[in-house]
Formats: C-alpha cells, sequence, structure tokens
C-alpha cells in the first residue's frame, strides 16, 4: 500500500506494518502511541496479528537467499548509505523521538548524533572478518568460515528506540541475515522510518521489515519457526518468557535485561567529578535505562559532604517539557511507569529511608498537568533489605548507602541479581582496577559512567541476560562458524581394510 511518511505527528497520522520492503496495512487491530509529556494521543500504529507476523518472517525468509550472497563489500555500502540517510535525518529523528519517549531534546540529539557510527563500524568490521586454517594430522587440511544464521527477531525497547535498534540492526545485516524488528509499543514508530530509509539505501526487499504490536506480536515472531536467532533488550521477566521459548526450538539469543547498578564512591574521589557524575547517571533520561546509576554507594568519611552537594545539585534540575532546551529531566514512558515511580517512593519512606529530596509533584502546568512526570528524588540510609535497594525502578529515583571499607563497598555492590552495569569513582588507580576485578558486571565504568561505543562490548549477565553487543562479539554472534576439513593424502586410508587410525 502507498503510504506518505512525515515527522509532524499530530495524533492523525495511522502507521502500517513494512514488511517486504513496502508499507503494508495488516489484518490485526490498531493501538494508540502516546505523548509522555501531555498524555494526548501522537499516532496510531498496527497491532500485528499471527498471519502478519507470519508474512514478516516469510518476507524475510524470502530475501535471505539473496542478501546471504550479497558480498561483504556490497554490504558494507548499504550499511554505509543507510548512515548517510539517517545522518540527514537527525534533526527530525531528534525531534520524534523526544515526542515519544519524553527525554529531553538536548540528550536525544547528543544521542542521535552517534548512532550512524554503529552502522559505519559494522560496514567495516565485515570487510575484516578472517577464518583459521591449519594443517593436523593425517594429512589433512582445515580451514573456518562463517555463515549467516537466516532470519533473525529484534525485540526493542522504548527507551532507546534508535539507538538499540541500530546497534543490533547493523551487526546482524553487516552479517548477512534479514530481520523482523518488533519495537516496543510504547514507541514504535522510528523503526518504522528506518525500514523505509533501508530500503531506500539498497537492502533488498524483505531485508528489514517491522512489525508493531503488543506482548502477542512479540510472542508470535519468537515462535515462529523461520526465525534463526534472537535478540531482545528489554525486561528481566520477559528475557525468561523468551529464552525458554528460544530453548524449545534450540535457537541462539541475545538478551539484555534488567539491572540495578551500584556506584561506588570512594573517600579518595573527586568529589565534584563524583557527584557530577552521579547526577548524570541518575537522572540522564529520567533514570530509564538499563545502567542508570540507582544505587549509590559512599565511603562513610565522605557520605554526608556527598548527599549536601548531590541533593544540592538535583534540587536545581529542570524538569518539564522535553521539547524545551532548558529542561534537564523529562517525563516517564507511561502512567504505569510513573505510578510504580511512585509506589517506590512511597515504600522507601515507610521503610525508614531518609528522604533527602524529591518526591513532591512536579510543578507542570497546561497540556503538561497531564503528562507522567515523576520529581527526581534521593533517598539516604537506604537498607539492603529495602525493596529501593534491591528492585530495578527505572525511573529517577535513587538510594545512597554507606559503607565503610573496599571490602563492604564491594559486598554491597554485589548483593543482587542483576550484573550488568557498575561504576567506581577513585582517584587511586589501583584501587579502582582492584574493584573493578571484583564487581560483578558486564560493563564497568571507572570515574565515569554511561559512555558507549560500538568496539566496547556491552552485556551481562545473571537476571541481566547473556550475550554481547557491540565488537567483533556481535558480529561473531550472528553467523554460525564452521570448520571444513579437506584430505590432502593421495591415498584413502579405508578403514575396514586395514587401514591406520590417527586423530
Amino acid at each position: 500500500m502507498a503510504f506518505s511518511h512525515t515527522f509532524d505527528l499530530d495524533g492523525t497520522q495511522d502507521f502500517p506494518l513494512h514488511v517486504g520492503g513496502g508499507w503494508y496495512g495488516g489484518r490485526g487491530g490498531r493501538m494508540d502511541v502516546l505523548r509522555p509529556a501531555t498524555a494526548g494521543k501522537i499516532a496510531t500504529v498496527a497491532d500485528a496479528g499471527a498471519e502478519d507476523v507470519d508474512a514478516a518472517c516469510a518476507a524475510a525468509a524470502a530475501a535471505f537467499t539473496t542478501w546471504a550472497a550479497t558480498d561483504t563489500d556490497a554490504r558494507a555500502a548499504c550499511l554505509r548509505r543507510l548512515a548517510e540517510i539517517l545522518r540527514g535525518h537527525i534533526g527530525g529523528l531528534a525531534e520524534l523521538e523526544l515526542a515519544i519517549t519524553g527525554r529531553p531534546v538536548r540528550e536525544m540529539r547528543a544521542q542521535m548524533v552517534r548512532i550512524p557510527e554503529w552502522l559505519e563500524y559494522f560496514a567495516g568490521i565485515i570487510l575484516g572478518l578472517e577464518g583459521e586454517a591449519n594443517r593436523v594430522k593425517g594429512g589433512l587440511l582445515t580451514y573456518t568460515e562463517y555463515r549467516p544464521l537466516g532470519v533473525c527477531a529484534l525485540l526493542t525497547p522504548w527507551n532507546h528506540p534508535v539507538l538499540i535498534l541500530v546497534k543490533k540492526l547493523a551487526a546482524a545485516l553487516a552479517a548477512g541475515n534479514t530481520i523482523v524488528v518488533k519495537p516496543s509499543e510504547l514507541a514504535p514508530v522510528s523503526p518504522l522510518f528506518i525500514a523505509e530509509w533501508a530500503r531506500e539505501a539498497g537492502f533488498p526487499a524483505g531485508a528489514v521489515n517491522v512489525v508493531t504490536g503488543g506482548a502477542a506480536t512479540g510472542a508470535a515472531l519468537v515462535a515462529n519457526p523461520l526465525v534463526a536467532r534472537i535478540d531482545l533488550t528489554g525486561g528481566t521477566a520477559t528475557g525468561k518468557r523468551v529464552a525458554a521459548a528460544a530453548a524449545e526450538r534450540l535457537v541462539p539469543c541475545t538478551l539484555e535485561l534488567g539491572g540495578k547498578t551500584p556506584v561506588l564512591i570512594f573517600e579518595d574521589a573527586n568529589l565534584d567529578e563524583a557527584v557530577a557524575g552521579a547526577l548524570f547517571s541518575a537522572f540522564v533520561a529520567a533514570g530509564q535505562t538499563c545502567v542508570s546509576g540507582s544505587r549509590f554507594l559512599v565511603q562513610e568519611s565522605v557520605y554526608e559532604d556527598f548527599l549536601a552537594r548531590f541533593s544540592a545539585r538535583v534540587a536545581r534540575l529542570r524538569v518539564g517539557d522535553p521539547a524545551d532546551e532548558k529542561t534537564d529531566v523529562g517525563p516517564v514512558i507511561s502512567a504505569a511507569s510513573r505510578d510504580r515511580c511512585m509506589r517506590f517512593i512511597e515504600e522507601a519512606g515507610a521503610e525508614g529511608a531518609r528522604l533527602v529530596c524529591g518526591a513532591e509533584p512536579v510543578p507542570v502546568e497546561g497540556a503538561l498537568k497531564g503528562g507522567f512526570y515523576v520529581p527526581p528524588t534521593v533517598f539516604a540510609d537506604v537498607a539492603p533489605t529495602m525493596r529501593l535497594f534491591r528492585e530495578e525502578v527505572f525511573g529517577p529515583v535513587v538510594s545512597v548507602t554507606p559503607f565503610a571499607d573496599e571490602a563492604g563497598a564491594i559486598e554491597l555492590a554485589n548483593d543482587t541479581e542483576f550484573a550488568l552495569g557498575a561504576a567506581i569513582w577513585s582517584c587511586d588507580i589501583r584501587r579502582a582496577h582492584r574493584v573493578a576485578g571484583r564487581v560483578r558486571a558486564g560493563v564497568t565504568w571507572i570515574n565515569d559512567h554511561h559512555k558507549n561505543d560500538p568496539r566496547s562490548i556491552w552485556g551481562g549477565y545473571g537476571a541481566s541476560g547473556y550475550g554481547k553487543e557491540n565488537g567483533w562479539d556481535a558480529l561473531k554472534s550472528y553467523m554460525n562458524k564452521g570448520s571444513v576439513v579437506v584430505r590432502t593424502q593421495e591415498h584413502f586410508d579405508d578403514w575396514f581394510q586395514g587401514g591406520k587410525r590417527y586423530g
């Protein structure tokens, strides 16, 4: 079907699916997409049913033979063209994403500028993918080769709809796979644009498909027999269901799930830098990232000083319209998310945590009064038994807990089922490296937080999932590595005619 897409979302746009290289009406119902800043409708998207998912997977399977056989330099050229198309739309994408996710415009612009790097990086390293060869016993030559897996299901979240999709998409397509994307129902629009731009960039019809919808759509995609690999970024509960479905069919998957990131601040840290880093780690994206600084562990000798400086900075944060250049913190994604955050605030107080700042309703006026705003809130003296210490909030509500010494800091940091992110603030380089080696985390920052790069692997373990994004690990995870063994001896040893055994 023909469809004229535009970034001007006024609530009247109705987005179809993107299947087989074009817009596809779908047979399911429709879903409203809300603007978190006002709770008003921003657009409508298709709620893909099982038949729609089947059509998308069939289109991806049909395109796989052609794309897998395409030379790596041609694949790289398509990725680079897509990167250039994205660069041309950075301003519009930033506005689209701030409207749908509620993240402030300064944040979105900063993030969007970097996203083409992932496409260019994987376009580069696919050209350098090499196998190995060896001569082994028995006059045999053995060499390795990489082959793409087939149709890959990419299930992406609402907090970084473009960044996380491109991280997955770039590796999958560079490896020679085709993809079906199922974005979060809360932020489903930008992946549809990316699918259209992939067609413009020269990817074959069906290489990139997008099916919007709710949990049933995701379940249908994960269960589709044509899907050869699954890559999910989402909550731990969802990850367990996806892992079980993947195991049922012996399909490999990458799961980037929840986190409860500890931030360890030692007495020898540059406290001004640590406070600034804490502010950024806790409240960028309104605390809605999987590695948000949510558990601050501070050495007793600087504990009250840190709290005073940190709370003063938090109190000055401007909460409001994400389209305003002066806004520091926007709304959370939904009413359910807002209510969850407020329950954490109520329960932390009831459990005896000391409120340092926040908790009061955000003073917004006009259309913003209906928005999903949560006050940036800090609780001190949070014990490890409290819910705020143990569970992921996914919002701008954080805990601060004192520790006496290095051993105590590590014990508190590791007192969690999650193992995704961690940060260490210390000017003692020996201590920093020592602690980094003992804290359970897949990604650890020293005197910084949240920094990401296509060359730096990303992923956790435990309740935070498994598998890696970024780097060579991600590219190779989208491929099967096989071995080819060639007899070079002229004579074949017939085992049942007295041939010799080797090995």
